[in-house]
């Protein structure tokens, strides 16, 4: 991945960042690209601590104070403990991103509750609490503050075996709207953002031949 420019602003500017799912993929591809604007990040995972590891590692490069933490949304609401251990470790959260999240493949009619809560705890819920504690301290900072929600083009148009998931991703979304108005008095803006498909290095023929059918005529690269 290209080195990416500075981000904008002086030194008063957002020095410490939260990512969470930053084991791969888009979580990955952000925590590299905040550490290079200058960012010291905090990098959660849920089970891959090697690709966690490879994260910070990359991030280091730019020079980047790295912290990791596992994170298991699907153990609430214990599990954001984390949030206020990374604040400790880096002194602060000036920015988070919410990318942590799973899905389903099953249809209604074969899906038990336990897996529909599972799904649901991850991508809305979690995304609820890890919001929530993060805000806390950029209130109490008092320096303002930038959520961004990675949620799903499935947010919006739905898909067959993914019902929680859509739900899930939706209900993010509203969520972001409601803490935009809640928390601008603060000066933190939230925002998501509602990527498509992407691409992994380790994805096979039948995730590939679905992406010519995309306007662009391929999948996106989070490294791209």
């Amino acid at each position: 991945m290209a080195n990416p420019a500075p981000l904008p602003g002086d030194l008063d500017g957002p020095r410490t960042a939260v990512v969470t799912g930053a084991d791969s993929g888009i979580g990955r591809a952000v925590a590299v690209a905040l550490a290079g604007g200058g960012l010291d990040v905090g990098i959660t995972y849920h089970a891959d601590s090697e690709g966690a590891e490879a994260t910070a590692a990359e991030a280091r490069e730019s020079g980047a104070v790295t912290h990791l933490r596992k994170l298991d949304l699907t153990n609430l609401p214990g599990a954001v403990d984390v949030i206020d251990e990374l604040a400790e470790e880096l002194n602060g959260i000036d920015v988070l991103v919410n990318c942590a999240g799973t899905g389903t493949a099953e249809r209604v009619m074969d899906l038990d509750f336990d897996r529909w809560r599972e799904v649901v705890d991850v991508d809305l819920h979690g995304v609820f609490l890890c919001c929530q504690r993060a805000a806390r301290h950029m209130i109490d900072a008092g320096r303002g503050g930038r959520i961004i929600t990675v949620t799903s083009v499935h947010e919006h148009v739905p898909r067959v075996g993914a019902a929680p998931y859509c739900a899930a991703k939706a209900g993010a979304g509203a969520l972001t709207k409601v803490l935009a108005l809640e928390l601008a008095e603060y000066a933190i803006t939230v925002n998501s953002v509602a990527p498509g498909g992407d691409l992994h290095p380790d994805d096979g023929a039948d995730r590939r031949r679905p992406a010519r059918a995309a306007p662009a005529g391929h999948s996106a690269r989070p490294d791209r």
